[in-house]
């Protein structure tokens, strides 16, 4: 199974529109306030720190160059060729390496664990922007990537954050300049149900081994200036025993 194509078509249509440069897009904040945070909470957890490292759903590659910097061998990858055009050129110098992968094709995903072998995944934020049929095949496809040794690191806006952004988009004054084009293409954030998360890696094979609550921060701020911020949480699973 392969991702339905007006998912993809969604997300090619928003990352050819996107302007390059980190920053230009709603949730790529600054590292120190994204992968920052996160690097903190499953680096320690990690078995096997050495594997490589991949990036899904990588975008333009923010996130991935700082990851770069704390792990031996970095791949971000994502659905939409056109953000790995942006993650290519937003990293002149190579930190990290990039390619396209639809991580719910099966055959895709058992290709490049079979290049890479076990890794570590870190996913920040593509759950929830999936198609529901696309959520189970993707996981299975994170399980598959992760096998023996890895660990996957997964945040996902929580229910909540959904409200937050629709009363956002709904706003007298429209919604903000960078939530819009989301919605435009189609895509509808903050869709999966906070008890759901879990439960797809546990029917994928893999264990939790560790959560909690940690805002996702935001390029976008309120009238007021300060930073918007959308509840979300995290998970760290893999396979035990």
């Amino acid at each position: 199974m392969s991702v339905t194509s007006r998912y993809r078509e969604a997300w090619e249509g928003f990352w050819r529109e996107a302007p390059g440069g980190q920053g230009a897009v709603l949730w790529d904040a600054e590292p120190v306030l994204t992968a920052g945070r996160h690097v903190a909470l499953f680096e320690p957890r990690l078995a096997d720190p050495g594997l490589p490292m991949i990036d899904l759903g990588c975008g333009n590659g923010t996130q991935t160059r700082f990851l770069a910097g704390r792990f031996p061998r970095v791949l971000g990858v994502d659905l939409s060729a056109a953000a790995v055009a942006h993650a290519e050129e937003a990293d002149p110098a190579g930190q990290a390496a990039y390619r396209e992968l639809d991580a719910a094709d099966k055959t895709e995903v058992e290709v490049l664990h079979a290049q890479l072998g076990d890794a570590n995944v870190y996913m920040r934020g593509v759950l929830h922007q999936c198609e529901p049929g696309d959520r189970q095949p993707l996981v299975d496809g994170i399980a598959t990537l992760v096998g023996a040794r890895g660990r996957v690191f997964l945040v996902e806006l929580a229910e909540a954050a959904g409200l937050a952004l629709r009363a956002l988009a709904q706003s007298p004054d429209g919604p903000p300049a960078k939530l819009a084009p989301v919605f435009r293409h189609g895509i509808a954030p903050g869709e999966v149900a906070d008890a759901a998360v879990p439960e797809f890696l546990t029917a994928s094979g893999l264990t939790v081994l560790a959560s909690g609550d940690l805002p996702l921060t935001t390029t976008e701020t309120r009238p007021d200036g300060t930073r918007i911020e959308l509840p979300a949480k995290w998970l760290v699973a893999g396979r035990t025993g």
